[in-house]
């Protein structure tokens, strides 16, 4: 059969509105808690600017290059770009009405009304705006006016401005020269002018509380648009409106013609703020000459404007969300449990020789990981410190441990992806305080992308030199490490302990080795080897034996794998897939794809962790790993999958994806017509997989404490001396 004909494949960019479809979803669920639903509409809206910057952008320049050839469902660029024009508008029709509709009358029904339109405020909270402005707005902005001699400005990319239609005022008219001038004044026409909203200031304000207990807020942008003649003195205002643009930002680096990495990622990001115009948003009632002008210096298209009946860049909502108060109208903040082997007191390293150890975070604390750099670095023994960074936190304390490991004499040796996108910036300012602090830093390598979490602790003991191991299938960064839902495994297995040395042997210029232990990399031949385990199952079930295959990740795109997956359920393997995001696979096919079901789980975590699991005849093998199944991870990422092999660990990672399975709340089913749908509740358990686990977290750790105090009071009598 052939399983790579375009009908059997969704195309990822359609795929993925319908991931942020399910997010607006949350969003629209009344079940929830207020707030937790203003915060799902706030993710929709930064999801949405990153899929225009990235997605939608290399679309557009494909368009421009005529590069036509179809995706892998038949679909050319531009039949790409006119679905997602269509989808997309859709998408925030409904972002808005569920914010107009639902979200704003509800917040007013709880104490907080969202004052939209300056005209609404009453006396004294105009006296309050007019002296917040003159105060703290007015010094700030920067006017910019468009005539003759000043050229249309450059707008900033996802920046907030308020455009404006002005007409020079007359001047007194004494005498019939100045009559004269006064009208050729008046025939003037009107110009063009802008401020962009600050974002150094909040853009939230609050009202002085009322006596009946309700509390108020505005917009920044209502604040200047009331205030904006006094930007003009010399001309009358017309009419102001705010609009918003959306550039390209995919940063075009030829890394063979770039003498230095850093210095041309540098260069490349200045230009992020002079990129194509890709979108534009506007207020809908916006003034028809005021949008002609807008959309003549963007350059935009009809398909590419978008008419918001709101306010503009719903991510303000995040802010609104952190206001203080309204606490029953927010879930309780989550608070990671211990992790039940590392509670007691004493090393880490002695701990991590006991056995291998599973992390599940963000349900288990991220302290581990954290502790396990610093007391490396601290430690008279080790001797050193290798680590790949790809994202980590504005304030990371790994960095802090790997800075003072180099200064306390420690070899240290960091890759550093400068190429991680949307955190260029950050990447490079660690990379340069590091290299201060005598790393060794590896600004990644050509071509590809450093994606694998890996570090690798080399410490001298008593029987001689031990290699420790860290490996996830999230980043090394201690503030996502609380929204995002990933796996770590601890290990001091000489096997692995050797591939890791490998790794950044391979990753800072040596040789690859001829043989590898446990560890399977990307780009050399992860996709061999999953094709490999998925065929491997296929032929089982061809054989009469036990077959069955599930697979947790983030996006399932490449066609390769869907076309093996096909030919396994085709075989008759059980296929289980749990899909966060963008998946082009196509269940319910006769013949081809009805032993595969795909799931999604959207909640208050992001589910983030890579976990594979095959029956292999009953000799399960389970794999985690930094991958997901697409032909970027597979072909351009230094990408590491690594087997769970002890026992407990091992069952822990089943158990993950076993309660995933019955989750009866927050998942979602990919059907046979291409929707995804609330699992069907009748007749089953309300479960809620991210609840479960966080609950469990904290039964285990209570557990173990409990544990250790018992242990603590056992009288152990000292052997008798035989005097």
């Amino acid at each position: 059969m052939d399983f790579m004909k375009p009908e059997y494949y969704r195309n990822r960019e359609l795929s993925w509105i319908q991931f942020n479809e399910r997010v607006l979803g949350e969003a629209r669920d009344k079940t929830l808690l207020l707030f937790e639903r203003l915060k799902f509409l706030s993710i929709t809206a930064s999801n949405l600017d990153e899929f225009f910057m990235i997605r939608v952008a290399s679309l557009k320049d494909m368009v421009n290059a005529n590069y036509m050839k179809p995706d892998i469902a038949g679909m050319t660029p531009s039949m790409q770009l006119e679905e997602i024009s269509k989808k997309v508008h859709d998408l925030v029709g409904v972002q808005y009405s569920t914010l107009i509709r639902s979200l704003i009358p509800a917040l007013r029904q709880n104490g907080l009304v969202f004052v939209r339109e300056h005209e609404d405020l009453d006396e004294e909270e105009a006296a309050f705006i007019d002296e917040y402005f003159a105060e703290n707005v007015y010094p700030v902005l920067t006017p910019m006016a468009v005539d003759s001699s000043r050229p249309f400005p450059l707008v900033r990319n996802k920046t907030l401005n308020i455009g404006a239609l002005v007409k020079r005022k007359p001047d007194k008219a004494v005498g019939k020269a100045e009559e004269d001038e006064a009208e050729e004044a008046e025939k003037e026409a009107e110009e063009f002018a802008t401020v962009q909203v600050p974002s150094v200031l909040p853009r939230i304000v609050e009202l002085p509380a009322k006596s009946d207990g309700t509390r108020k807020v505005i917009l920044l942008e209502e604040i200047i648009e009331r205030n904006i003649s006094k930007l003009f003195l010399n001309y009358d205002v017309i009419c102001a409106h705010p609009y918003r643009i959306m550039r390209n930002a995919d940063l075009t680096i030829d890394e063979d013609e770039a003498a230095d990495l850093l210095k041309e990622i540098q260069k490349q990001l200045k230009k992020r703020q002079w990129g194509e115009v890709i979108r534009l948003e506007v207020e809908d009632s916006m003034d028809k000459q005021l949008f002609k002008i807008l959309k003549r210096e963007f350059h935009v298209t009809d398909s590419e404007i978008y008419r918001i009946s709101g306010p503009l860049d719903l991510t303000f909502l995040m802010k609104l969300y952190g206001l203080d108060g309204f606490e029953q109208l927010k879930a309780p903040k989550h608070v990671p449990a211990p992790v039940p082997q590392m509670q007691e007191e004493g090393s880490i390293f002695r701990k991590i020789r006991g056995g291998d150890i599973l992390l599940h975070h963000p349900y288990q604390s991220f302290g581990p990981v954290v502790d396990f750099v610093k007391e490396a670095a601290k430690d008279p023994n080790v001797l050193a410190i290798k680590q790949t960074l790809y994202r980590v936190s504005g304030n990371s304390p790994i960095i802090a441990a790997l800075a003072q490991a180099a200064e306390n004499g420690k070899q240290v040796s960091v890759l550093v992806e400068l190429k991680a996108r949307f955190d260029e910036e950050n990447n490079i300012v660690w990379a340069k305080m590091l290299e201060k602090a005598g790393c060794h830093v590896i600004y990644g390598l050509v071509g590809l992308k450093t994606h694998s979490k890996i570090t690798l602790v080399v410490r001298r003991e008593g029987d001689g030199i031990r290699r420790y191991v860290h490996l996830g299938t999230g980043n090394y960064n201690d503030a996502t490490a609380k929204q995002y839902t990933d796996c770590g495994l601890l290990t001091c297995s000489p096997a692995i302990g050797e591939d890791a040395t490998a790794v950044f042997n391979m990753l800072s210029g040596y040789s690859e080795p001829l043989t590898w232990n446990k560890l399977v990399l990307a780009p050399i031949w992860l996709r061999d080897r999953f094709l490999e385990l998925i065929h491997r199952e296929r032929d089982n079930a061809l054989a009469g034996k036990p077959a069955r295959l599930v697979a947790k990740m983030n996006s399932l795109c490449d066609q390769e794998i869907i076309a093996a997956l096909y030919e396994a359920s085709a075989a008759g393997v059980k296929i289980d897939l749990i899909i966060r995001g963008i998946c082009c696979l196509k269940v319910g096919i006769p013949g081809i794809s009805e032993n595969i079901q795909v799931r999604s789980i959207v909640g208050n975590f992001l589910e983030h962790a890579r976990i594979f699991y095959f029956l292999n005849n009953g000799q399960e093998e389970v794999y985690m790993g930094s991958a997901d199944w697409m032909p970027r991870n597979l072909d351009k990422r230094v990408e590491i999958l690594f087997p769970v092999e002890a026992e407990e660990p091992k069952e822990e990672a089943k158990h993950i994806l076993k309660i995933q399975l019955a989750d009866t709340m927050k998942a979602h089913v990919l059907k046979k017509n291409g929707e995804y749908e609330k699992v069907d509740r009748r007749g089953k358990e309300l479960l809620c997989a991210q609840d479960y686990f966080a609950a469990e977290a904290w039964e285990k750790a209570e557990e173990a404490q409990e544990e250790e105090k018992v242990n603590d009071r056992i009288f152990v009598p000292e052997e008798p001396s035989g005097e």
